[in-house]
């Protein structure tokens, strides 16, 4: 039997470091090693989320960290999650739930902090009581020094578990040595007292001319850098935070079926386009610009955290007309979620759920009325697409009903109720994320632009697993992770 492991924290020098990924590979690594691994964090703030077995709301982050140890997900493994719905405002979900909107001001000085710290550890225990080592992230920076009264997502809760704190930093956007040394320098004695090493993280170049740096980081902070990690595209993981899109950005290419996600402003589960992303056959790319969706074979509007909104950005923008002219030239044009609710006739928002508007006229595509509602709904489902027998998964997390007017359904969900409405093969909508990770329908946009289907059969979860072997191995050969062992054993 394996002995029981202190649980490890990887916090950050700031955001986007790479803590998500990192974490995500140690859960692989665990796994690997015979232990039985959960991920935790505490408060993540993200509009990528994901449904449960049971039917909760969790990050993103931690629905993949889960997938790599090998565990169902659940709300358990991130209490607390914020789903920004403006640039003030956020919609707070407590235990998978969701419990109403807030501004920054009054999440942060309006709510019971301790309260919710109870909360959070409520949801760490009940896990740490099944799995271990538990592997927890933490949010952003942890030397925030004018929000550190208020934490319940960072050091606080890596003090309240007595975890081995690791410090991850991006050498990549640089500064790095000034990074490291000032987080560490502002965090009271008692939390640096946690921090047992520090992994460099992106590394670009010869490894072995970091020597120096190595060993100036050591003695500069007197915490031994555990590992330098280097840079790679060539290993494929689920990203959670939006600032990746900067970098899918793009437009048409000749020879390829050009798939243009419409670039919302509250664009959410971005991750439903990863697998399409991965099709030969497919140019995808993310944009807001009229002339490139006009040019594209397959327009897709994707879920948005504040439909309303985002659909009159789509009339001011110029991208309303853009999408209608792209379907008069016999463009297909798709909507998941949100972007359903926009091709449809109209959105009625009576409890003003998003905002004050009571109603908006939608783009007129599909035969589809949506009202708005203050319940969420978030289930996993089973379907099949149209008349295809092959069984496929996706899931729900909307706030809404929509009524079909006319037309037919497009999904036939496992319980025999109906999703979605399909005007004919380049014109539908639907309320399943997770839609074009089946292939079925890949197949189906492929026929839709004319294009044999010389996709392989592709195995999306064995691709995955793949991922994250890869993800551990690069990990493994760049981490000190005997030492990592030594410190988690309390040695």
């Amino acid at each position: 039997m394996k002995p029981n492991l202190r649980p490890v924290m990887f916090v950050g020098t700031g955001s986007d470091v790479g803590k998500s990924i990192i974490n995500a590979g140690f859960c692989r690594i665990f796994k690997q090693d015979g232990y039985s691994p959960a991920p935790f964090k505490a408060q993540n703030m993200s509009l990528n989320s994901f449904v449960g077995t049971d039917g909760l709301e969790l990050g993103r982050a931690q629905a993949v960290q889960a997938e790599a140890c090998g565990i169902e997900p659940c709300s358990e493994m991130n209490p607390i999650l914020l789903k920004p719905n403006s640039q003030q405002n956020a919609q707070v979900v407590l235990n998978g739930k969701p419990i109403g909107n807030q501004s920054s001001k009054e999440y942060f000085l309006g709510t019971d902090r301790d309260a919710l710290f109870a909360e959070v550890m409520n949801a760490y225990r009940k896990l740490n009581d099944h799995y271990n080592p538990m592997v927890i992230e933490g949010a952003g920076s942890i030397s925030e020094i004018n929000l550190h009264e208020k934490d319940i997502t960072n050091m606080r809760v890596a003090l309240e578990v007595d975890a081995v704190v690791i410090l991850v930093a991006d050498i990549d956007r640089g500064g790095v040595f000034g990074s490291v040394y000032g987080t560490l320098e502002l965090l009271p004695p008692k939390e640096r007292a946690l921090v047992k090493g520090i992994l460099i993280n992106k590394f670009r170049g010869d490894i072995d001319l970091f020597a120096d740096g190595k060993r100036m980081m050591e003695q500069l902070t007197r915490v031994p850098v555990v590992g330098v990690v280097p840079y790679f595209q060539d290993i494929h993981i689920d990203d959670e935070d939006s600032v990746v899109i900067d970098h899918k950005s793009g437009k048409t290419r000749e020879g390829l079926v050009n798939v243009a996600v419409v670039l919302l402003r509250h664009m959410s589960n971005f991750t439903d386009f990863n697998v399409l992303e991965r099709v030969t056959e497919i140019n995808l790319f993310y944009t807001a610009n009229p002339v490139e969706i006009e040019k594209a074979d397959v327009v897709i509007i994707p879920g948005s955290k504040n439909t309303i909104a985002d659909l009159e950005n789509l009339r001011r923008s110029g991208l309303a007309k853009a999408i209608l002219n792209s379907r008069q030239k016999g463009n297909a044009i798709f909507g998941i979620c949100g972007g359903y609710q926009m091709m449809g006739l109209e959105i009625h928002d009576p409890e003003q759920v998003e905002g004050v508007a009571p109603y908006m006229p939608g783009l007129g595509i599909l035969p589809v009325v949506t009202t708005l509602t203050a319940e969420k709904r978030t289930v996993q489902r089973a379907f099949t697409f149209r008349n295809e027998a092959e069984n496929c998964k996706g899931y729900e997390i909307h706030m809404g009903k929509s009524e079909l007017l006319s037309g037919e359904s497009l999904a036939t969900l496992s319980d025999g109720s109906a999703d979605g409405c399909f005007l004919n093969e380049k014109t539908w909508g639907t309320y399943l994320h997770g839609i074009f990770d089946n292939l079925p329908v890949i197949r189906s946009i492929l026929k839709s632009c004319g294009k044999e289907m010389l996709l392989q059969e592709f195995n999306y979860p064995e691709y995955k697993n793949e991922q994250y072997n890869k993800l551990a191995a690069h990990i493994r050969n760049n981490c000190d992770l005997e030492y990592i062992y030594r410190v988690m054993k309390g040695k």
